[in-house]
């Protein structure tokens, strides 16, 4: 019979628990994991047990049922957890209380859902008043049970509960939580009791078993909630993980003065120095934190002191307590070799750890601990390359606010994440979703945010919330995704029926531009001037350490010198793509463009080719020059013609005075051009094959250019000559042929010849197929994985993004194929083009080009499968470095 349930706590090793962490992470969730493995080395952990991610497994697969089995094991839990803790669940004199609480085997802060105070009904109730002594306590934890209860499993209108509380508060003239009495709270649970039973329509439930299984069963659906879908989709978390659940018995921070609850970190985590980082709260339970309800204290004095802030820090408060947990910090932090993020209750003076795990982090945070850790010796230097996240690294590579620039400062909060953004005031994060999708940059400013707004948070380019601390949802999740937070900005008003925000006598309406500084919590009206970053120390010495083991190489695709010389900078290699369409785009060229297209013979083509050639070349020599000594590939003209035609009457009388011919004849020959299904017609080698003076103006162009770079700089560029579209190798060898014969003649009226390749652009599945017949004639292959990946699913990128989510929730594909490659299909094509084209030419050279060049899962994918390089874009050279290196030390 299978083992879903584990127990841990009371002196106990968890039950049939595997030794290996990863295994015993994939079954019991990192929180289970890491809540059995405290309590195994001493730590003060509330006893409780884990019910694995198995069976959220086999509960979506059965429809949402438990088999008897497990409901025994349950009970056998509880009733360890009774024999620990000496109370019994249920008991009206002395009741054992628990929380259920999500665990999955990766950290998603705030996507699943929570249930605390379990066990308490009208009964019970009065046992814990009479156990703990402070009737006040049991009717604020009742409260507290009804309104999560109702809000997570009976699925309730949670603003109702809220309203009543803030009413409660107002008729007896209180301004906080803290001020209610126990009378007071007596009267609200009975009121919400009520507004259970008017919007639920049945009492609140009494029996503690069939609160228990609720309770269960919400956390277990919650992994399929929206927020988490979301969550799990932008940081490519399967689906079929499923969670655990974990069930402890409750200690309480919300029994007095003596009393607490707090997060916390070993490290900070925003900028990865040594220093303890937290916030507490007395008299309160963990959700309080957290959701941002309360302004939270500083857990030590220097950070208190740093703040200016008046109310005591948990060091100086409660000293002695203060001193254990960081005991406990260092204990862990050595135990898992990893800053850790922490949650604690002190329950009248005893110290209790709910929970440890690796702690979300920014990218300069998650620099610099890597690098720390392992100057220090706690890891290796691979390790530590291992340790940091490629795709975080976006989080460096991105312009900052310049501080110089002039500053029109609100007000300022928290810094919660650092980073800095400007963008348009929205107040929801539908709003925040769709104005992204037209293109705007957003700020989401909210009062506080919650899990449901994770798409919100997503869409914009930054947060600002007027409540809530460094430790609350908005904080930590924007540090895991990088975006800019200030929170806690108290003394920001938000309106939401307005759609206004108001600071002092300062109001801004939804639209008004704002920035926010994440780095040192000032809020700025409008928008303040940037800088570009400065990618030294920790940065320079982990890059340092990947290049050390990394096999792939890594290149680039830009077409203008600023992009080559930015890449360059982030440690380009080369060009792996650079597009010459967008030249031809240029305002001052256009022109001509069209002139050539419309042409009606290849007289008057060569003419309009002809003004193109030194534009052209000059194109060329201004990106040779950034990359001298460098392989540079260029692909040839590759869009369809259609794309450049003029289509207003100024435009065609534009080109007709310039081709000295009539309106009328241009308007005839771009109506012969039209094409139903122009992304797979006259476009890529087929240009050439049918007009080859385009390609031989691109490759004198080319020529000459890098006759000229070598002439001047004494070191030749590497021209790698691209050849789009091809399916035959006939085609290729067409081209190559043109290539080569104005390659002769250049040569020969420079007097000096330079090395160049000609291969390829592996986009259709044709080619793939054929790669052995092609590499007869190709030197290299460069996969463009956005054309191939479309030609093989039939799937349109540009028209995709209507159902691919969908797509990807449902399962059919594992993450958007346009982002990351898909491997199963699309990767097959990649790998019998590799073997066949090697076969043929053993030399060849195998890259690829497409924006997968800079997905670390696409990465891996390329190292696996042997190829030479991968080609990103420049601000992603950095990630492709990372992720080549870890891909090559997970191949060891």
């Amino acid at each position: 019979m299978t083992q879903y349930v584990y127990r841990f706590g009371g002196g106990m090793n968890a039950d049939g628990a595997p030794s290996d962490k990863t295994e015993a992470r994939n079954l019991l969730g990192g929180k289970g994991a890491n809540l059995a493995e405290m309590a195994n080395i001493g730590l003060p952990v509330p006893p409780g047990f884990t019910i694995s991610t198995e069976m959220c497994t086999r509960y979506y697969a059965e429809g949402g049922q438990y088999p008897d089995s497990v409901r025994d094991e349950v009970a056998e839990g509880i009733t360890h957890i009774e024999s620990v803790t000496g109370k019994k669940f249920g008991d009206a004199a002395d009741p054992l209380l628990v929380s259920v609480r999500s665990g999955a085997r990766t950290s998603m802060p705030g996507m699943m859902d929570t249930v605390l105070n379990l066990g308490l009904n009208d009964e019970t109730v009065e046992g814990l008043a009479k156990t703990s002594g402070d009737e006040r306590f049991a009717w604020d934890s009742y409260r507290r049970f009804i309104q999560m209860y109702s809000d997570v499993v009976l699925e309730l209108d949670h603003d109702a509960f809220e309203e009543a509380l803030e009413i409660a508060k107002e008729d007896n003239g209180f301004f906080t939580d803290t001020e209610m009495e126990a009378e007071h709270w007596q009267a609200l649970v009975a009121e919400y009791k009520g507004l259970v039973e008017k919007l639920w329509g049945k009492p609140f439930p009494q029996d503690v078993n069939d609160q228990l299984w609720g309770a269960v069963s919400a956390v277990f659906g919650s992994w399929q909630a929206e927020r988490a879908k979301v969550y799990r989709r932008l940081n490519d978390i399967p689906g079929e993980w499923g969670t655990a659940v974990n069930v402890q018995a409750m200690v309480f921070g919300n029994m007095g003065e003596t009393s607490a609850t707090g997060v916390a970190f070993t490290r900070n985590p925003s900028t990865g120095d040594s220093a303890y980082y937290g916030e507490w709260l007395i008299n309160a339970q963990g959700e309080d934190v957290v959701a941002g309800i309360r302004t939270p204290q500083y857990l030590s004095k220097a950070a208190r002191e740093e703040a200016n802030a008046k109310p005591l820090s948990m060091e100086e408060a409660m000293p002695e307590t203060y001193k254990e947990l960081a005991s406990v910090f260092d204990l862990l932090e050595r135990h898992y070799r990893d800053m850790q993020d922490i949650e604690f209750t002190v329950e009248r003076g005893k110290l209790w750890m709910l929970q440890t795990r690796s702690g979300k982090r920014t990218a300069k945070a998650a620099l610099k601990i890597a690098v720390d850790m392992a100057h220090d010796g706690l890891i290796t230097e691979e390790e530590a390359v291992m340790r940091v996240d490629p795709m975080a690294l976006d989080q460096l590579l991105h312009p900052t606010l310049d501080p110089d620039a002039k500053r029109d400062v609100l007000t300022s909060g928290l810094p919660a994440s650092p980073g800095a953004a400007s963008g348009l005031i929205v107040f929801d994060s539908d709003t925040a979703e769709r104005r992204t999708e037209m293109g705007d940059d957003v700020i989401l400013v909210r009062v506080e945010t919650s899990p449901e707004d994770i798409h919100g948070m997503h869409a914009a380019k930054g947060i600002l919330t007027a409540r809530g601390g460094m430790t609350s949802h908005a904080a930590v999740v924007a540090r895991g995704m990088g975006r800019p937070c200030v929170s806690g900005a108290g003394t920001v008003s938000i309106n939401n029926e307005t759609k206004t925000m108001k600071v002092g006598d300062r109001e801004l309406k939804e639209g008004d531009m704002l920035t926010i500084d994440g780095s040192n919590g000032q809020v700025m009206a409008g928008r303040v001037a940037t800088i570009q970053p400065e990618l030294v120390g920790d940065f320079g010495v982990l890059m340092v350490w990947a290049d050390k083991v990394r096999r792939l190489r890594v290149r680039t695709n830009a077409e203008t010198p600023l992009d080559c010389q930015i890449a360059r900078d982030f440690g380009a290699e080369g060009i792996g793509l650079c597009r010459t369409e967008h030249m031809f785009f240029d305002a001052g060229r256009i022109t001509a463009v069209r002139q050539m297209i419309l042409a009606s013979d290849e007289k008057g083509r060569r003419a309009a080719l002809a003004k193109l050639l030194p534009e052209q070349r000059n194109d060329f020599r201004e990106i040779f020059e950034v990359m001298v000594g460098l392989p540079v590939t260029i692909r040839l003209l590759d869009p369809p013609l259609h794309e450049f035609l003029p289509h207003q009457q100024s435009e065609f009388e534009e080109v007709a005075k310039a081709a000295d011919v009539g309106v009328e004849t241009l308007k005839q020959r771009a109506s012969e051009l039209h094409e139903f299904n122009p992304m797979l017609g006259h476009r890529g080698c087929r240009l050439g094959v049918t007009y080859p003076e385009i390609y031989e103006m691109q490759a004198r162009a080319i020529f000459e250019a890098a006759c000229e770079v070598a002439e001047k700089s004494g070191e030749a560029p590497i021209p790698e000559i691209m050849i789009p579209l091809v399916a035959t190798a006939r085609e290729l060898q067409l081209m190559k042929d043109v290539v080569d014969r104005m390659a002769k003649e250049v040569f020969a009226e420079k007097g000096r010849e330079i090395e160049y390749l000609i291969g390829t652009m592996i986009e259709l599945p044709r080619a793939a197929l054929m790669a052995g017949e092609i590499a007869e004639h190709g030197e290299f292959f460069s996969f463009g994985t956005n054309d191939l990946t479309q030609t093989t699913l039939g799937v349109s990128r540009d028209d995709a993004g209507r159902f691919l989510t969908q797509y990807v929730d449902k399962g059919i594909f594992p993450r958007d194929p346009f982002v990351s490659l898909d491997i199963e299909g699309v990767g097959q094509l990649i790998e019998i083009a590799a073997e066949r084209g090697r076969a043929a030419r053993p030399d060849i050279k195998l890259g690829i080009c497409g924006e997968h060049g800079g997905d670390p899962a696409s990465v891996a994918f390329c190292e696996k499968t042997g190829l030479d390089y991968v080609s990103a874009s420049p601000y992603r050279v950095p990630i492709a470095r990372l992720a080549a290196a870890q891909a090559a030390l997970s191949q060891k």
